[in-house]
């Protein structure tokens, strides 16, 4: 049996951290007994990809999962692919796109494990054709605080399952899945780059594209002002019968926290600029290996020391079609007028609701920044919730720092009933973390 240690351990935004007593397990076969030897207040934790407090819990303990990392079973007929939870995405892609196959959801990090994509309910660049990893799923196998094995359908409608996906590990700790790939004719896409002039130029080619591009992101400048407000860079990706000659990817490491002044509003505003006219006027196509498209960040390790030892917060909001281009019209110029715009902007379209009762996805528009952790950032956060909140969209939880139980509630009206199914699956409350406390998911009286 694993031994308990005292670790400190934070989110990937490095903002919010915590110690608790970890064990990292071995073998499949440990997680019962670590599970019911004690009474301490437990949670999983994969690679630590989620940015805030999801993945942390101070006090307790912390079962560390990334060596339960095996690739079980691949079945190229019916396409399914059957691994143990700390698999990382990263390692599917590499494992699978040589055979002719990719994991139908891919979220934008191969760091992530399947166990915390799960737990997140997660969703890729394709979300609007292929929704989230809930929508892919064959089964899993859900590990309870009473040492009991739950085997989970994907094509059932259990209320164990829905509080599971995206019910950020409060349930038990999810130990393998069989999760949907997909046939790819080759190891690249095909990338078409196209700059966008604004926010109203920008949506409506989003919109056009949902319906007829398997993947579809942008890059959005979030220092632009004025008749140029939401302008940037949309990428229109589809899979490419035609590979590239692809080494393994060469990676870079930040060595050391960069100074908290070198990011500011000029050095962004100079970054924004160049990286909006790298691409030409006329558009640019090209061939991309999958690893590369997907995850474009890995190949920088620790790029999160970028934004200095205080850390920073990521926003992610989705707000519907319907009052996604007046919400995002407020947001991009509240940003822009505080000057702590992001070089790290992403908006895409989002298809079906998720599947869980705290899944964050939804049809709408998603915006995602980066922010310096800044004394001005948390009431700049706490604007972009409400405007989030007054125009019916939601906040992502794995990448949430600042969320109050009261926005929480407004934004998830399912709240309730997950709570109910935490009662029941966990009575005793073993299963828990540092958001789900200050966010009060079991129901506690907001206050």
């Amino acid at each position: 049996m694993p031994t308990w240690a005292q670790k400190e351990l934070q989110g990937w935004g490095r903002v919010l951290r915590s110690t608790a007593e970890v064990a990292r397990p071995e073998r499949m076969a440990a997680i019962a007994g670590l599970l019911t030897e004690g009474s301490a207040p437990v949670l999983a934790r994969g690679n630590g990809r989620s940015y805030g407090d999801a993945a942390l819990n101070k006090g307790g303990q912390v079962i560390l999962t990334s060596r339960l990392d095996r690739l079980l079973e691949l079945d190229e007929v019916g396409n399914w692919v059957t691994v143990e939870a700390g698999a990382t995405f990263g390692d599917l892609v590499r494992t699978l796109v040589p055979r002719g196959h990719l994991p139908a959801v891919v979220p934008g990090t191969g760091f992530a494990t399947v166990g915390g994509g799960l737990a997140n309910d997660i969703h890729g660049k394709n979300h609007h054709c292929s929704g989230s990893i809930g929508q892919q799923l064959g089964w899993m196998e859900l590990r309870t605080p009473d040492g009991q094995l739950h085997h989970l359908m994907g094509d059932e409608d259990s209320d164990l399952l829905r509080a599971t996906l995206g019910g950020v590990g409060l349930t038990g700790v999810i130990e393998r899945a069989r999760i949907r790939t997909e046939r790819v004719p080759s190891n690249a896409v095909s990338l078409q780059r196209e700059r966008m002039g604004n926010l109203d130029e920008f949506l409506a080619r989003l919109r056009e594209e949902q319906d007829r591009t398997p993947y579809v992101v942008g890059w959005i400048d979030a220092m632009a002002r004025g008749a140029q407000l939401g302008r940037g860079i949309l990428e229109l990706a589809r899979p490419s019968e035609q590979g590239v000659t692809s080494a393994p990817q060469r990676t870079r490491r930040v060595p050391t926290d960069f100074p908290s002044l070198a990011l500011n509003r000029w050095s962004v505003r100079a970054f924004n600029e160049l990286y909006f006219r790298r691409v030409p006027a006329q558009g640019r196509t090209e061939l991309l290996p999958y690893e590369k498209f997907l995850f474009p960040l890995d190949a920088i390790h620790d790029w999160n020391r970028i934004y200095g030892r205080r850390g920073f917060h990521q926003f992610q909001c989705v707000v519907p079609f319907e009052s996604g281009a007046a919400a995002l019209r407020l947001m991009l110029g509240l940003i822009a007028d505080s000057g702590m715009g992001s070089f790290l902007a992403v908006l895409k379209t989002m298809g079906v609701p998720g599947r869980g009762y705290l899944s964050f996805p939804r049809p709408g528009f998603t915006l995602a920044l980066d922010f310096p952790n800044a004394p001005r950032v948390t009431d700049l956060m706490a604007r972009l919730e409400s405007i989030t909140c007054d125009h019916g969209g939601r906040t992502y939880l794995a990448k949430d720092a600042t969320l109050t139980p009261a926005s929480m509630r407004q934004m998830y009206p399912q709240l309730d009933r997950f709570s109910e199914v935490l009662a029941q699956v966990d009575p005793l409350g073993r299963m828990t973390s540092d958001l789900s406390r200050r966010l009060q998911l079991r129901g506690a009286a907001i206050t």
